[in-house]
């Protein structure tokens, strides 16, 4: 290596190269917190298991795990990384994950906890054997168990939140499933659970299937995974989506299906279809691609303005950008390019260098956009930040009007899902009405899809309170209890 190169300086913090990603993003949008894909009774497992998380890899790219089990021996082995599924697993690494029972997951991480330790599956010894537990959410009630144990003598490993199943099944008297379902109905959150023992596999859906989970069949076993994307690129056949409130119990005897809570109320999360999930995937039999397009319908049904194109940011507002041009008859146009592969070089000292880095991560196409009136479509806005930066970037490429559309009612309640929110004075939609919201992002307009048009544009069972979904980051009604006032626990 040339002494040039190594002087370069570091251009990103911490010791891995995506550690802390999502956080102090130049872009301040939402995370998801995590993805999990699980295999029964398949063999080589971990080969799926990789092809499988690398399609969920959106919903986390700081660490990844696998645990395996064979089920004729019972022999447990596991691997987890720092860093993206590529980067923490090589074909050494898949052999030495033998098995045909895996369970897998991606995780970005909440502030101040990017370690090892939390990367999951987490993985516990306990009387029976082997324990892993991987999940995608969040668990509300997690510091006060913790508390709790912690009292009877509990030593945690780490600040995850998901530690706290595992201790609340190792602690129990009875057998693993009765343990596992009393476990369950203890916690309080949105959660999706994959918990596997050296014979077992447990899934789970939280009561009100805040984190979408789905189950699928592949060579006479058993695929599961955060999303119906990933089945598809293993090459599994949907079955269907995991119910609020299920139990699955796979074994030798083949699956069983079990409840541990009843359902009362469906209340997907609202962000897993205007942003978080890929837009291949469907949730609750909905596409999001089409259910992205139809906001983007709505959108224009209801906030017409007369302009020369109609432009994305990229990527999850494409869908709706389609949606609202084909509606209006105004022509779609790139007028906002993605660079995807910029990984966290911009977080910099300097307010120059960052506003360099903007530029490095989104930008506006001159000839495009030069001299044009332009209707932005996004999907929300957090603190505003990036809404002004982007609205800026097509005025210094010449569009002379901008007017910005958002895929989503305004976004003014933090959530305790699985979301990495910032608190409520940090949204500007809960400090500020849309008038003073357009003015801080230097728009020409703006307006946010009506809650009643986001409802209709997604679809779902007519039958249900909003039609299933959860709106709580919308409108403050919230389908679990929670204290805004009690410590945050660290989600996944």
């Amino acid at each position: 290596m040339s002494d040039e190169i190594k002087q370069l300086p570091k251009l990103w913090t911490g010791d891995h190269y995506n550690e802390g990603i999502g956080r102090d993003d130049i872009f301040d949008k939402l995370r998801e917190e995590c993805g999990v894909f699980g295999v029964y009774g398949i063999p080589d497992a971990c080969s799926l298991g990789y092809y499988g998380l690398h399609a969920l890899q959106h919903r986390g790219e700081e660490s990844s795990g696998m645990a395996a089990v064979e089920s004729t021996t019972g022999k447990f082995t596991y691997h987890r990384g720092m860093g993206l599924v590529k980067e923490v697993f090589d074909q050494a690494t898949l052999e030495g994950l033998p098995g045909n029972c895996v369970i897998g997951h991606v995780r970005y991480s909440t502030a101040g906890e990017s370690k090892l330790a939390n990367a999951q599956p987490l993985v516990f010894k306990y009387r029976d054997g082997d324990l892993a537990v991987a999940t995608n959410g969040n668990i509300v009630n997690a510091p006060s168990i913790r508390k709790e144990l912690e009292s009877q003598g509990s030593i945690f490993q780490t600040t995850s939140d998901t530690e706290v199943i595992a201790h609340l099944i190792a602690r129990s008297s009875k057998d693993f499933v009765s343990a596992a379902k009393d476990a369950l109905q203890r916690i309080i959150g949105g959660f999706a659970f994959l918990i596997m023992t050296n014979d077992k596999l447990l899934v789970a859906s939280d009561g009100h299937g805040l984190r979408p989970l789905v189950m699928g069949k592949l060579d006479g076993g058993y695929v599961f995974a955060s999303e119906t994307c990933a089945l598809e690129t293993c090459g599994a056949e949907y079955v269907r989506d995991v119910q609020p409130g299920e139990l699955l119990v796979l074994d030798k005897n083949g699956l069983r299906e079990d409840r541990f809570e009843k359902l009362e109320r469906r209340a997907t999360c609202a962000m897993e279809y205007i942003y978080f999930a890929r837009p291949d995937s469907d949730i609750n039999g909905i596409n999001l691609h089409s259910a992205r397009k139809r906001m983007g319908q709505k959108l224009a049904l209801e906030a017409f303005f007369d302009a020369d194109l109609v432009t994305g940011v990229p990527d999850s507002s494409i869908s709706a950008a389609i949606g609202y041009a084909e509606q209006t008859g105004i022509p779609y146009e790139l007028g906002l390019i993605k660079n995807k592969y910029t990984g966290r070089t911009f977080i910099q000292p300097s307010q120059e260098l960052r506003e360099k880095g903007v530029k490095m991560k989104l930008s506006a196409v001159r000839k495009v956009v030069e001299g044009k009136r332009v209707v932005m479509i996004d999907d929300s806005i957090v603190r505003g930040t990036t809404s002004l930066r982007i609205v800026n970037l097509l005025r210094e490429a010449g569009a002379t009007e901008v007017h910005v559309c958002i895929t989503s009612p305004p976004f003014k309640n933090p959530c305790y899902y699985g979301i990495d929110t910032p608190d409520r004075k940090e949204l500007i939609a809960s400090q500020k009405t849309v008038e003073e919201i357009r003015q801080a992002i230097n728009a020409d307009s703006l307006y946010f899809l009506s809650h009643e048009g986001f409802i209709e544009a997604v679809g779902g069972n007519d039958g249900e309170y909003n039609r299933g979904m959860c709106l709580a980051c919308f409108d403050n009604d919230y389908p679990t209890p929670v204290d805004p006032t009690s410590e945050k626990s660290c989600s996944c």
